[in-house]
């Protein structure tokens, strides 16, 4: 006697599975509607990303570094007025002379300016100053790269995960076939219940990595909604326009030089060094002498104090001169604070040294990884061929009775991933390219605009 198939769970998920087919199918169409390209992605994000709002905010105060070292070689000017009133009483010790009072007031205004004529703390505090606004304009474009490539990570994240889904309702199609054929061929007799076995395990498998593969699209969403601060658009997917470049120049070794020299966390250290290097010399001008030159203009007046009434005074006085001070002694703290300046000033040497030979690793990284990325583009596109091939005679061969069931389902399971391995090999091969200008300090939106003219908009 025949045994009897057992219920698969094929039957009862199918109309299920079309219905998730069908609404994916619909939200991707609406999606390609109103899809986003990257450029417009970043326009959002440049405005809405509250990491890089934080850089332009520090950029913005950096700037006043400037005129804050500058208000030390410029003249300070100050204004004072006091008023009084004055209630004096006087006791001779005369014991002939009588006691006397008065009550009056006493006004005074008084304007004085200094200017600083040889401070060297204060010059040196000003070089500093330009150093650190430098220092932080270099910082602020390190923010604007770190944006771009955040930014193309997270679009082609949202990208690999929606071509993902896609491939694994393409393999679920597939297996599904494949699975009703097994059930007619073991209903009339031609084949054993371990095809339809087979057939029902990569089914369920592939069902799950589908259901694993929309949630990752929705964690890849909201890492997306991260940077815009909005809901995340369809995207455009990357189209026909697409191409593989090799790095210009093509030569690594001009990478890494480029990379030594114009990395922004190298030249941010390089920043730090001259600024240590004027702290020493700011530290040691506090030995040195300082001038300084100054004008007083003062009016007072005040009355009598006579009881018996009297006539007050009136004083104006006018004083320039110029004020020379020589520091001798403050108990070691002028030479304590230089020990501590070259402390730090071969800390940053280290530290610069340090960002130099990792932004020469990471030159030499993402290089290869961009033409590693290339070797690998073609060499999946010519899989990608040979595993369709493999299938299609696979399948021929299923229907002639020289290959088996477990054959066609491993040649799908195949096709499938290779799809998907070349279309992330594509997003790596684009990430790769931005990482490398990054590298050397070159990422610009013109980049972004190059990626984005591979896109279908």
């Amino acid at each position: 006697m025949k045994p009897t198939a057992s219920r698969h769970p094929f039957t009862d998920h199918r109309f299920l599975f079309a219905a998730l087919t069908l609404g994916f199918a619909c939200l991707v169409n609406a999606s390609a509607a109103r899809s986003a390209d990257l450029l417009e992605i970043y326009r959002l994000a440049q405005s809405s990303d509250a990491q890089y709002a934080a850089a332009r905010a520090t950029w913005s105060a950096s700037q006043e570094r400037l005129p804050q070292g500058l208000a030390g070689l410029l003249p300070s000017a100050t204004v004072s007025a006091s008023t009084q009133y004055n209630n004096r009483d006087i006791s001779s010790r005369d014991p002939t002379a009588p006691p006397s009072s008065g009550r009056f007031n006493s006004n005074a205004a008084s304007i004085s300016v200094t200017q600083p004529v040889y401070r060297p703390q204060n010059f040196a505090a000003y070089e500093q100053a330009k150093t650190q606004v430098a220092q932080a304009d270099v910082v602020f474009a390190q923010a604007a790269q770190d944006l771009i490539l955040r930014v193309a990570q997270a679009y082609f994240d949202v990208l690999l995960a929606q071509d993902t889904i896609v491939f694994a309702q393409s393999q679920l199609t597939a297996i599904g076939r494949q699975l009703e054929q097994a059930k007619r061929n073991f209903e009339v007799g031609t084949a054993t219940i371990t095809d339809t076995h087979e057939a029902q395990s990569r089914y369920d498998i592939t069902l799950a990595a589908e259901i694993a593969a929309r949630n990752d699209l929705e964690i890849r969403k909201r890492q997306l909604e991260l940077l815009i601060g909005r809901r995340a658009p369809g995207l455009a997917p990357l189209g026909r326009r697409f191409e593989l470049r090799v790095p210009e120049p093509n030569d690594m070794e001009r990478w890494v030089a480029d990379a030594a020299q114009g990395n922004l966390q190298v030249r941010i250290s390089r920043a730090s060094l001259d600024f240590s290097s004027q702290e020493i010399e700011r530290n040691r001008a506090a030995h040195r002498p300082t001038l300084d030159a100054f004008a007083t203009y003062s009016d007072s007046g005040s009355g009598s104090g006579v009881a018996q009434g009297g006539i007050g005074s009136d004083t104006s006085s006018r004083i320039v001169g110029l004020q020379l001070a020589f520091p001798i002694y403050q108990g070691g703290l002028v030479s304590s604070r230089v020990r501590e300046a070259v402390a730090n000033e071969d800390r940053a040497r280290q530290e610069l040294d340090s960002a130099r030979r990792t932004a020469e690793l990471n030159a030499r990284q993402t290089y290869l990884g961009v033409t590693s990325g290339i070797a690998q583009v073609r060499a999946l596109e010519a899989a990608l061929v040979s595993s369709q091939s493999s299938f299609d005679s696979t399948r021929l061969g299923q229907e002639v009775g020289v290959r088996t069931q477990i054959d066609v389902l491993n040649a799908q399971q195949q096709l499938s991933q290779t799809r998907r391995d070349l279309a992330q090999t594509k997003y790596n091969y684009i990430l790769a390219l931005l990482r490398l200008k990054s590298a050397a300090g070159q990422l610009t939106e013109q980049d972004v605009a190059l990626v984005n003219s591979w896109l279908d908009r």
